[in-house]
């Protein structure tokens, strides 16, 4: 959930601003939908690895976790720099590792009953729905509207990450979330990236000149990572109820 950066950088610099790149997200859509499919990649070689050496494929994970957090700081500052050509590479591994930190979630959503690989299928339709409605909405905001529901939205995915941030230390240590508290965490997850999603619409084109596509495209891949993860996380949290 690295966007939460993005979110307080865009918000800093969007203030008072008129559209400097109105063709900006239209440049971005082609690498936000390949980022998303070399993220599937990820995840389905991953998927290999767990099922036919899960001994190796914990210790990758974690390593592929502090190599993704190292890449996208690299990456989104070589891509606000406008430095398409090394930036795209950084971005194609960054994306390939995001889809294998996922591993870990999907074998679980397959392993669930009633969520399998059609909650992996909601989960994505849900995320392709999102867009269609955030796009007519985000992109007619006034600039009080806009502002005020990107500051919202960007202090809740604030707090969303501390509480996720939190989940995952006390998880490490045995302690589990209760079922009621998991959905009401991923419940509350999907609406904040809903919300982030038409936030994009909004700010990215005041935020960024129509040959910064790659840093646009970086944070719209963000938020629709994050709205997938969430609505699987609750798929999962309400179909493995006790």
């Amino acid at each position: 959930m690295s966007n939460t950066s993005n979110f307080r950088q865009a918000m800093r610099e969007v203030q008072g601003q008129q559209l400097v790149g109105p063709n900006v997200i239209a440049n971005a859509l082609p690498f936000v939908g390949g980022g998303l499919v070399l993220t599937a990649v990820g995840t389905y070689g991953g998927l290999g690895i767990i099922q036919s050496n899960p001994g190796l494929f914990f210790p990758s994970f974690f390593v592929a976790i502090v190599l993704q957090l190292v890449l996208f700081f690299v990456a989104q500052n070589v891509a606000r720099n406008g430095n398409n050509s090394t930036a795209l590479p950084l971005l194609t591994l960054y994306s390939l590792l995001t889809g294998y930190t996922l591993t870990g979630l999907v074998y679980v959503a397959l392993g669930t009953q009633n969520v399998g690989i059609q909650g992996i299928a909601i989960a994505a339709l849900g995320c392709g729905i999102t867009f269609i409605v955030a796009r007519s909405v985000g992109s007619n905001l006034s600039e009080e509207d806009g502002m005020a529901l990107t500051k919202t939205i960007g202090l809740g995915i604030i707090a969303l990450c501390v509480v996720v941030f939190g989940q995952f230390i006390l998880a490490m240590f045995g302690v589990f979330t209760p079922t009621w508290l998991e959905i009401a965490i991923s419940g509350l997850g999907v609406f904040l990236f809903a919300g982030a999603a038409v936030v994009d619409f909004y700010i990215l084109p005041r935020t960024y000149r129509n040959d910064q596509y790659l840093s646009a495209a970086l944070s719209m891949y963000l938020t629709y990572i994050n709205l997938f993860i969430f609505i699987l996380r609750l798929l999962i949290a309400i179909n493995g109820r006790d």
